[in-house]
């Protein structure tokens, strides 16, 4: 079935973000909608644009079960939480930079992953307060418009940079270009007020474009070179350098958690400072807990214990580790889902090694290799998984483990990076030191054959995880703009 997603207002009528539909075109899934969500659904229908993939769309516009088509109501009323209710109101105008991946790209495939999902997520709360967010992206398909409105007050600014098939080791190569390209567009633009630059090689952007501008830099990394190159993934020298000068010049640098903050101060000299820590949130509405018996059954899949995998298919992640703690494992008859999807030949030769050790379990362990799921999705699989397994190598925030505690779902996590901050061991998960299937598979069987203990890590989750929201994660990045904004520049060490 195709899937109609819900934003703004109309999202808060219909009290869901998606719906799956049976539909051959535009008009009938709107159709099925209007009828199932009631007349105030219905009127505001005609005043909303309506997109199918993130181009514009006619309701006569034909659908298959692959395609998603968006309702956007033309205001955007924000969202009916406490956090939206208390929320200041500003008219900041905010440059997201963010290069080498799109919001509108699916988590999970290619080098898509959290950071999707957290720009997407900030820039819409952000618009819900007041402020206008123009997010700066590479063009990487000539079929996509120049601009487009993800929801009032968050635009898509698709650049002309570079071959559209580069790859992200490539793109070093092309910043520059994609820098001026930005200012030009910006020329046309009311002015802004902030630049946020996302990854290493936004901020190279956007360092250049705070001397030429004179506004304030917040950057936010969202993965570090040499905490990488620490993990034994060596990194290229280009990286560390831009890093070490982008962190120079920030006029904040925003942490997605205190183990973060420590690895900015303590491997790059990082001024304390101006090194904030914003965790990042989890839409509630749609990770809950639920029934995890009706969950397995909508699935698909087995009644014995599920694990669960969700992320790119790259050894950084750790999806041999879950497979080989699969094998591991005493308890018999057992399922890992693994989802995620592998990008360049780096990644094609990763994926074919674990589908090879799948291939070679014991009959009575099982691998599901699932391709990338959007999130309304995601989130039943969440429900179906007994345990989720989060053995990274290196990780400055770990969003799925804060989705699967949200769910109501024990977390075993590798102890690194904010893992460490996000998952108390013993109390809201359990915590693995390295990467040893042996011990991961001993932590998973102590659950699974203690489920007054799992159900209680279970239910410390899922309260932690009430704390996590997007719009505290905005009003919180909002209240530092307008900080920097007060102040000096910072002028680059």
């Amino acid at each position: 079935m195709a899937t109609l997603r819900l934003f703004a207002s109309i999202r808060e009528i219909a009290g869901t973000n998606s719906l799956e539909v049976d539909a051959n075109n535009v008009g009938d899934a709107i159709t099925e909608a209007c009828a199932r969500y009631g007349d105030d659904f219905a009127a505001l229908v005609p005043s909303c644009r309506i997109w199918v993939n993130g181009n514009p769309a006619e309701l006569t516009d034909s659908v298959t079960t692959q395609d998603e088509i968006a309702l956007l109501p033309p205001v955007s009323g924000g969202s009916l939480n406490h956090d939206s209710l208390n929320a200041p109101h500003t008219g900041l105008h905010i440059a997201i930079l963010s290069l080498h991946t799109s919001p509108l790209a699916q988590p999970g495939t290619g080098d898509s992953g959290g950071m999707n999902v957290y720009i997407r997520e900030v820039a819409s709360a952000l618009a819900h307060r007041g402020a206008t967010c123009t997010v700066y992206v590479r063009k990487w398909d000539p079929e996509l418009v120049h601009e487009l409105e993800l929801e009032s007050g968050v635009h898509i600014v698709h650049i002309e940079a570079g071959e559209y098939e580069l790859q992200k080791e490539d793109l070093y190569s092309i910043v520059d270009l994609f820098a001026d390209r930005v200012m030009k567009d910006l020329q046309n633009r009311e002015p802004i007020d902030i630049i946020h630059a996302n990854y290493w090689l936004s901020g190279i952007v956007g360092h250049k474009l705070k001397h030429e501008l004179n506004i304030p830099l917040v950057t936010t990394f969202h993965t570090l070179g040499e905490t990488k190159k620490n993990s034994g993934f060596p990194e290229p020298t280009e990286r560390l350098r831009a890093e070490n000068e982008i962190i120079g010049c920030s006029d904040v640098v925003v942490a997605n958690s205190a183990n973060e903050q420590e690895q900015l101060c303590n491997l790059y000299g990082a001024n304390i400072d101006r090194v904030e820590i914003v965790p990042l949130g989890v839409e509630q509405a749609l990770f809950s807990p639920g029934n995890p018996n009706a969950a397995k059954d909508a699935l698909g899949l087995p009644t014995e214990p599920i694990l669960l995998f969700i992320g790119r298919l790259q050894s950084l992640k750790g999806a041999d580790v879950a497979i080989s703690t699969l094998q591991a494992m005493d308890h018999k008859n057992a399922t890992l889902v693994v989802i995620g999807g592998a990008s360049g030949q780096e990644g094609s030769y990763y994926e074919s090694e674990i589908r090879d050790l799948a291939n070679n379990l014991t009959v009575d362990k099982k691998v599901v290799f699932i391709p990338p799921q959007p999130h309304h999705i995601l989130s039943s699989y969440y429900r179906a998984a007994d345990i989720v397994i989060v053995p990274s190598r290196s990780e400055s925030f770990g969003l799925v483990a804060l989705e699967a505690a949200a769910c109501g779902v024990p977390v075993i996590a590798s102890s690194v990076g904010g893992l460490q901050n996000l998952v108390e061991d013993g109390k809201t998960g359990l915590l693995v030191k390295g990467w040893n299937p042996a011990e991961y598979a001993e932590a998973v069987d102590y659950l699974l054959s203690n489920p007054f203990k799992s159900t209680e890590i279970a239910m410390n989750a899922v309260e932690k995880a009430q704390a996590y929201t997007w719009g505290q994660t905005a009003g919180r990045l909002q209240e530092l703009y307008q900080s920097v904004l007060s102040k000096t520049l910072v002028e680059c060490r």
